[in-house]
């Protein structure tokens, strides 16, 4: 990760001042720039394709779990922490599927008449009642 800092910006800053600040060799650094590629790392690109194919198959709701029984039915048998830590690196994070509002079938409800009319002055107590409601739960969601 260090080396990968010092070649992204080594246009901006030297390389031997990099590596002085972030405590790695000058050697280290150019010894990684010409090293081949992992085998590990090749196997993860490989599995990085698989993955990502079963994640934007699924509309990218599946999680590490179900992403790797897929990975298992292609043929390729890598364990399940794999499958999470390249799914976390490559910031593929399941989103649940939206639930749609609930179906109304049927007639609305009849709006009660404004007996009022604004009218709140009472020739005796508990003849007239009111409530002030700002929000209310309905089947619709909060009015």
């Amino acid at each position: 990760m260090t080396f990968a800092f010092v070649a992204k910006h080594r246009h901006i800053w030297s390389v031997s001042w990099m590596c002085d600040v972030l405590g790695v060799s000058r050697s280290g650094f150019h010894a990684w720039l010409r090293r081949p590629i992992s085998a590990r790392a090749s196997y993860d690109a490989k599995l990085v394709v698989e993955i990502d194919k079963s994640f934007k198959t699924s509309d990218r709701t599946y999680g590490a779990h179900r992403v790797w029984r897929d990975v298992l039915e292609n043929g390729l048998a890598w364990g399940l922490h794999r499958i999470e830590r390249l799914m976390r690196q490559n910031a593929m994070r399941a989103r649940p599927k939206r639930r749609g509002k609930p179906k109304v079938d049927g007639e609305r409800s009849v709006i009660a008449d404004n007996i009022l009319d604004r009218n709140f002055q009472a020739d005796r107590p508990n003849q007239k009642w009111l409530a002030d409601f700002t929000y209310i739960w309905t089947a619709e969601g909060w009015l």
